[in-house]
């Protein structure tokens, strides 16, 4: 497994050749590029300060303590917040002045994987070009380290997920006296990272009762930590057998949020977004805006309009969205992954917060949530890939698409991220792969069938043109 850099950080997995996969080496030099990068953007006479957080992974230690060693080396003081969710560490920059942070985590993928993911002085992932400095600064490595007398030190704080949950207490639209009220009952996957340890304290706060799976943190996740239906079946049947009013799942890193209906069946990963979105713009004024990614369900969309509001659509990639928040002012907006992202708490995605803001939701309409999800639109996304030998211009290939449809009075057609291709009924979104020689096909309509239809007439035409 090659190494995989991208303008959010570095990932790949543990042990194999050097250069192979994530290692030591590896760490060092672009935790090295990022303490410079963040020297040159700060412009200050401090000591810099960065926050480092990591779920719960078996590799964590190791990779702390040589993101650490390496920050201290480049002269930075490190605030040490040991296990913490994303939100958690992104917000823990924010609330401590920090000059950036590093999160220690990859995300929904498997136990062998790890990641370094950037965050600035705001606590937001760095854009595309600083992102892109970093990456150049680790491929010159002209790195310069502090003298013996201005080593940086390291600090440790356990405190910000109390903080954060604080903060998900505070927001305006939270209201855990109802909630309390209810007496909701819930079951929780927590999948063996961090939201065993976070999770709990915000649903004791909110008064709810619990029963936790996976909540150990060992790192050893036992399921594929991906919260997609199929690795779902344990938490799925505890619902069908016993009586709960939700089910709720994070990933690893606790960014990623899907709930699970009292019935058993899964709410829809898409549907995290849409229902949260739904409560927020019951309660914005004006013509409030809400931004998704191209390859998210038009169901939020529709909802929007509903509440008399304007929809945006934003390249995929959570920077890119809460880029095009902050452009057109969204009251809410994220990822159809379960990623929510309310700017009232904090520009990244936060499960903690889509937690809050469902459970005030469902209190006050005083449904199921079976009946909330009927409410909603209903639509159905197919996803395929296209494989291509290494040789192809994918670029190319994406042109002539976007050239075929530009002609079709009945297809808006959108660029921004490959192309995507809005039909009446349905769309079809077209990405290559950064990493491998592959388009991504995602397909939405009312039916899977109808999705998987235009997935397939899409990728026909692709097949045609090589």
């Amino acid at each position: 497994m090659t190494l995989i850099k991208s303008i959010s950080g570095i990932r790949g997995t543990i042990g194999g050749r050097t250069g192979d996969t994530l290692n030591p080496l590896d760490i060092v030099k672009f935790t090295t590029a990022y303490a410079m990068f963040i020297k040159h953007s700060a412009s200050a006479d401090h000591k810099l300060k960065i926050v480092v957080g990591r779920d719960g992974r078996i590799s964590g230690p190791m990779v702390r303590d040589v993101v650490c060693g390496t920050l201290v080396g480049m002269g930075c003081d490190v605030l040490d917040i040991g296990y913490a969710s994303t939100p958690t560490t992104e917000l823990a920059v924010r609330m401590s002045g920090a000059d950036g942070g590093i999160i220690i985590t990859a995300s929904h993928n498997p136990r062998q994987w790890n990641a370094l993911k950037l965050l600035n002085r705001e606590g937001e992932f760095l854009t595309a070009a600083d992102g892109q400095q970093v990456l150049d600064m680790a491929e010159k490595e002209d790195f310069q380290y502090a003298e013996v007398d201005e080593l940086g030190h390291v600090t440790v704080d356990n405190s910000f997920d109390d903080r954060h949950v604080q903060s998900v207490l505070d927001l305006r639209l939270v209201d855990a006296d109802l909630i309390a009220k209810k007496k909701f009952r819930v079951c929780v996957d927590a999948i063996n990272s961090v939201g065993g340890l976070v999770l709990p304290k915000l649903l004791d706060r909110l008064g709810v009762t619990y029963k936790f799976l996976n909540q150990e943190v060992s790192g050893d996740f036992a399921h594929n930590p991906e919260p997609l239906e199929k690795n779902l079946q344990g938490i799925m049947q505890e619902l069908k057998n016993n009586h709960y009013d939700l089910g709720i799942v994070v990933d690893p890193d606790v960014d990623r949020l899907a709930f699970i209906d009292e019935k058993g069946q899964m709410f829809g990963e898409e549907y995290t977004l849409v229902s949260v979105a739904d409560y927020v713009l019951e309660h914005a004024e004006g013509t409030p805006v809400t931004v998704s990614n191209l390859s998210s369900t038009r169901a939020l969309r529709d909802v929007t309009e509903r509440h008399g509001g304007k929809y945006a659509a934003a390249a995929v990639g959570e920077v890119n969205v809460t880029t095009k928040m902050k452009e057109v002012g969204a009251v809410i907006g994220g990822e159809g992954n379960g990623g929510v992202i309310y700017p009232e708490s904090h520009y990244g995605r936060d499960a903690l917060v889509g937690i809050a803001l469902f459970l005030t939701s469902l209190a006050k309409k005083g449904c199921t949530v079976s009946e909330l999800r009927k409410t909603f639109p209903d639509y159905q996304i197919a996803k395929n890939r296209i494989d291509l030998t290494p040789e192809t211009d994918v670029d190319a290939i994406l042109v002539k698409v976007k050239e075929m449809f530009a002609q079709d009075p009945t297809a808006q057609v959108n660029d921004i991220d490959g192309v995507k291709i809005d039909f009446p009924e349905r769309w079809v979104h077209l990405r290559k792969s950064n990493t491998e020689p592959i388009i991504r096909v995602y397909s939405e309509a009312a039916t899977m069938e109808s999705a998987d239809e235009i997935g397939k007439k899409l990728m026909q035409v692709v097949y045609d043109m090589q």
